[in-house]
């Protein structure tokens, strides 16, 4: 079965066709800008356009960067605040005039990760952690999606939320090196690893494209491993949410 996944970011609208029994593309990944300001209008266009451009016409699975419940939006940390309380299945399924399926982006590429990647058949509990533009995360266990784990937003150092000083956005704000960037995230990962202790965390989103530039930098006692399906994993686990397929 061949399945629309669409990745929505704070910076960018990824896109592209998934074979949903492999978890492979069967297209070019599109990409477009997040439109600025992210407010549910122009978002649509731009979803409404990215499904145009494949010539599809089944159900969409989309990631999108906030607490989505029942397909609704409960926070907006790198989208607009207009999006809380607002139907993003019901926009997004009027926009394309297709099925739409709604999940959270990590919890989208957690999703991927399950099933085709490294979290595939790890028991207990699996973190995924996506460093972008902010920082992502999906939680399994026993390769079950727990859904809506916003860890993010918690405070550390001293800055709340978190991903405003740790995230991949903050390299590039702050002008940080990869390896320099690379000990800031560790520090993140450690005290993650602190309060769940899990079985494995799983590094995606934008900053995996660079995992060897900072690999070296984590602290070598975290369960880390990158992303197997890579900066695509959002795409994957969006259209594998669409086709209703188990995620075990």
């Amino acid at each position: 079965m061949i399945l629309l996944g669409i990745d929505i970011g704070g910076t960018g609208i990824k896109a592209g066709l998934v074979d949903v029994s492999t978890g492979l593309l069967t297209s070019e990944r599109v990409r477009v800008d997040t439109p600025q300001p992210a407010v549910s209008a122009t978002m649509a266009l731009a979803v409404a356009g990215l499904a145009e451009s494949f010539g599809y016409s089944g159900p969409i699975g989309i990631g999108f960067p906030a607490v989505v419940r029942d397909g609704r939006v409960f926070t907006a940390n790198n989208i607009d605040e207009t999006w809380i309380g607002q139907s993003a299945r019901d926009i997004f399924s009027d926009a394309t005039s297709r099925e739409v399926t709604i999940l959270n982006d990590a919890d989208a590429a957690a999703v991927a990760e399950a099933r085709f990647g490294v979290a595939k058949g790890v028991p207990g509990l699996v973190l995924m952690l996506t460093f972008g533009t902010g920082i992502g995360s999906g939680m399994l266990v026993d390769g079950q999606l727990i859904p809506n784990v916003e860890l993010g937003v918690i405070e550390l150092e001293g800055h709340r939320p978190a991903e405003v000083f740790f995230s991949a956005k903050a390299r590039e704000t702050e002008n940080l090196s990869w390896e320099e960037w690379g000990h800031r995230a560790s520090r993140f990962l450690l005290h993650v690893n602190r309060l769940f202790d899990p079985n494995l965390i799983v590094v995606g989103g934008g900053a995996a494209r660079r995992w060897e530039q900072f690999a070296d930098s984590l602290d070598p006692s975290l369960p880390v491993e990158l992303a197997r399906i890579g900066n695509n994993s959002g795409i994957v686990g969006a259209a594998v949410s669409a086709s209703g397929v188990s995620h075990n």
